[in-house]
């Protein structure tokens, strides 16, 4: 594998726990903080494009918690790209782009699976 990049939030849980497993594996990779750096209409039409834009969307956190009912049951892949970019942190955790490959979330399985060939 050449290029992985993990895409989160620095303090979410489950980011910490996707990056500890990745460096205990000994897995190279970057960290794009969605909050800080860059988020742009063309990552997240690729994400969206790759797995579904209800698979990126993150409908168990605060952020989407507070939207009122009618904007929740507003959400499109019309209008998606457009809420995420105005609100980061519905984006599910971690984004992980190997070589090119979008995984959303983290459990011990798939991250053993993406990278099995490296054990």
């Amino acid at each position: 594998m050449n290029k992985i990049t993990m895409y989160g939030i620095k303090n979410c849980d489950t980011i910490r726990k996707a990056t500890k497993w990745l460096n205990q594996n000994n897995i190279h990779h970057q960290f794009h903080d969605l909050r800080t750096d860059t988020l742009t209409r063309v990552m997240l039409e690729k994400w969206v494009l790759a797995v579904g834009y209800e698979v990126i969307l993150n409908k168990r956190g605060t952020t989407w918690r507070k939207l009122p009912m009618e904007t929740q049951k507003k959400v499109s892949g019309l209008n998606i790209i457009q809420i995420l970019l105005e609100q980061p942190t519905m984006i599910k955790r971690p984004i992980l782009d190997v070589d090119g490959s979008i995984h959303v979330g983290f459990t011990l399985g798939q991250y053993k699976a993406i990278f099995a060939h490296q054990s």
